[in-house]
């Protein structure tokens, strides 16, 4: 009753918009170079977010699920994203990649260790890179859990959630000729990759358009709308397929899941919206079943986005909890 109450005492609203107080670039490889920031307190807990696609990219709005008082709070755009250059390059953009960016970026900024908060694909990441770097991690906040599991990647493209969307998939299905639909993944693959460029643009617009469509419970026109950005389709759409292609790069299907003793200690909230068509809840209930000492929090009346009220009230109230717990530890 008394984590309940405390639960129910928490701030649940997005902290106001704030500026970064440093930024820079990175270079982690002889092709690729990171845009990063900082904002919040300099002096505070640091806390690195993790993007989702891969792809995405981070947005100013990404800062606000951090109290900026206590929270010294780093944004980054993975290989290919975002202002990270080279745009939407595929050569040495692997998980493993990435994991390792990661590390270099906190050793560049001289943190010893740090909170790790991402969604979507960024809970995927976090998994990967805690499984890796377990003494590097203070706590965690996932949301929209994606483990890369083949029946995931089939949800989602090969046709189980064009049952729920039937409108929006259609034009994603329509852009491939029926002798090809076997594998929608290899067949946008294929056209992600054309020496066309207009081919390149069109399967981007199409992929994204797609994903940005079944991403809120309740449409969201603002973000359908990035679907039409042809430089934010093109990383977002090529490099998404690239891992999707590849199955994230990792060993086995169940290997998130299969190391999760490694990163049992790290105090850790997962939130989930009951109807996230496009990481479905069975993924973060699979997490649960393996991983009961991390905290679950389903949200009864949201889908798959971050920004979405209710997921991003119990983002908010995750890293509070979390807050709460390092004061407690410090005094």
């Amino acid at each position: 009753m008394d984590s309940e109450k405390e639960a129910g005492e928490l701030n649940r609203n997005l902290y106001p918009d704030i500026e970064p107080y440093s930024s820079g670039f990175l270079k982690v490889s002889d092709i690729h170079t990171l845009y990063w920031e900082q904002s919040g307190n300099p002096n505070g807990h640091p806390v690195v977010f993790l993007h989702g696609g891969p792809g995405g990219g981070t947005a100013p709005s990404n800062r606000r699920f951090f109290d900026p008082g206590f929270y010294r709070i780093i944004l980054f755009d993975q290989r290919g994203a975002g202002k990270s250059t080279p745009h939407a390059c595929l050569e040495e953009n692997k998980t493993w990649d990435l994991v390792d960016d990661i590390e270099k970026l906190r050793e560049h900024l001289e943190i010893p260790e740090w909170q790790v908060f991402g969604g979507s694909w960024g809970s995927t990441l976090a998994l990967a890179y805690s499984q890796s770097h377990p003494d590097k991690v203070t706590g965690m906040v996932l949301r929209g859990i994606f483990l890369l599991r083949k029946k995931e990647i089939d949800w989602f493209y090969e046709g189980g959630a064009a049952a729920i969307y039937p409108d929006a998939w259609e034009p994603f299905r329509d852009l491939i000729p029926e002798n090809e639909r076997e594998s929608f993944i290899d067949a946008y693959n294929k056209r992600l990759n054309s020496n066309d460029m207009e081919t390149q643009y069109a399967a981007a617009r199409a992929w994204t358009k797609w994903e940005m469509m079944t991403a809120h419970l309740l449409p969201n026109e603002e973000i359908i709308k990035k679907g039409d950005d042809e430089n934010f389709s093109l990383a977002f759409a090529r490099i998404e397929n690239h891992y999707f292609v590849n199955r994230g790069f990792f060993p086995t299907d169940s290997f998130l899941l299969d190391n999760v003793d490694k990163i049992r200690h790290i105090n850790t909230t997962i939130v989930q919206g009951r109807y996230d068509v496009c990481c479905p809840m069975m993924s973060a209930w699979d997490l649960h079943k393996a991983w009961p000492e991390a905290d679950l929090k389903v949200v009864p009346n949201a889908g798959h986005s971050a920004n979405e009220p209710g997921i991003a009230e119990e983002l908010v109230a995750a890293n509070e909890m979390l807050k709460k717990s390092i004061k407690k530890n410090v005094l």
